[in-house]
């Protein structure tokens, strides 16, 4: 093995390279990966505009990871062995905070991150902690699915525990208010729990095209008509049973509220800048028309098992996900294609 290699290091807002840097030492109750397959999410695009509150430059993120097994450290006493293919989902646990010992992982108090915590996957080599290992969400790649696709199973975890607090099912009328990557799986996801009618609403053309070959039944371009009649004229005045912000816009949480079925749910997906996050809902209407908001972020465990199972068996099709694939040293190309939406999921091979 090379003592080096090549990574993308962070220094600062907007100021990145590909470097040649020292391989990580395998932690001593740990494991060394080398990285197959690392994808580019909206939050590395922010963290690499704006910076993040949870790393220190430099610092090497990227928490979307398949990889494969090369070292195993004198200590370790774990399941895995050298040459397992790995699907890395970056959240490790407390195991100990009230929310955990409920089992509701998704809202651990203290969780820690790969690629915030640890220095993460945009790298030819990965160090795994012990943490990680005992309180994270690591799976072997199931048996005939790319590593390319079984890194994008992190942000389809997400969805699949949003679909599931929203009660997502047979009948349903779902909004999805944009079409990107995580509007895409949510499209799947929706499909697969049985919705009859899946609407799709994005300001771009060029975005709700990238998204036509996942199925939505209706494509609607907001910047051209009023959003919320025309969800209403869709569904004979009564509304969507269920809507999901799949945004970091606030006037579609406004409008997803206008937008819901009485009794409907609303399930904001998507963050807000923290000098946005207050865009004036109209409460009332959540009150009288006994709406339920949801918020969102995170998965538990097995949601990581669940989102691998849809890729594996092609509900969600992982194929039609991930756009574009590409080596490390064109890192940038990749973060350009992705922010200007000219990109569905961009996935780099190191």
């Amino acid at each position: 093995m090379s003592k080096d290699m090549s990574a993308v290091i962070l220094r600062g807002p907007m100021d990145y390279e590909v470097e040649r840097v020292p391989v990580p030492e395998c932690p001593e109750s740990g494991i060394l990966l080398k990285v197959k397959a690392c994808g580019l999410c909206g939050s590395d695009l922010r963290t690499l505009k704006s910076g993040h509150r949870n790393i220190a430059y430099p610092w090497i993120i990227g928490h979307e990871i398949s990889g494969e097994i090369v070292e195993a450290g004198a200590q370790y006493k774990g399941r895995w062995k050298k040459g397992d293919m790995l699907a890395i989902a970056p959240m490790a646990y407390c195991g100990t905070c009230d929310f955990c010992m409920e089992g509701k992982y998704d809202l651990c108090d203290n969780s820690r991150e790969i690629g915030q915590h640890w220095k993460g996957g945009f790298a030819e080599y990965l160090a795994v902690p012990e943490e990680a290992l005992v309180l994270g969400t690591i799976q072997a790649v199931p048996e005939g699915l790319d590593p390319v696709v079984a890194a994008v199973a992190e942000p389809a975890s997400s969805c699949i525990n949003a679909q599931e607090k929203g009660q997502v099912g047979l009948g349903d009328t779902v909004v999805i208010i944009g079409s990107g990557p995580i509007g895409c799986i949510h499209i799947s996801i929706a499909r697969a729990r049985g919705a009859a009618k899946i609407i799709v609403a994005d300001v771009f053309e060029e975005r709700l095209k990238l998204c036509e070959p996942f199925g939505p039944d209706v494509l609607i371009n907001a910047a051209q008509v009023d959003l919320v009649e025309e969800v209403r004229r869709l569904t004979a005045g009564k509304g969507a049973d269920v809507v999901i912000t799949a945004n970091p816009v606030g006037k579609t949480q406004v409008q997803a509220v206008e937008m819901a079925k009485k009794g409907g749910r609303i399930l904001f997906f998507g963050g807000l800048p923290h000098d946005g996050s207050k865009p004036g809902i109209d409460t009332n209407l959540v009150h009288y028309r006994g709406l339920h908001l949801i918020g969102i972020t995170t998965f538990a465990p097995r949601h990581h098992l669940l989102a691998l199972s849809m890729f594996a068996s092609g509900r969600i099709p992982g194929s039609k996900l991930v756009t574009h694939t590409m080596p490390l040293s064109d890192f940038k190309q990749g973060v350009q294609l992705a922010a200007e939406g000219k990109a569905l999921k961009v996935v780099y091979l190191p």
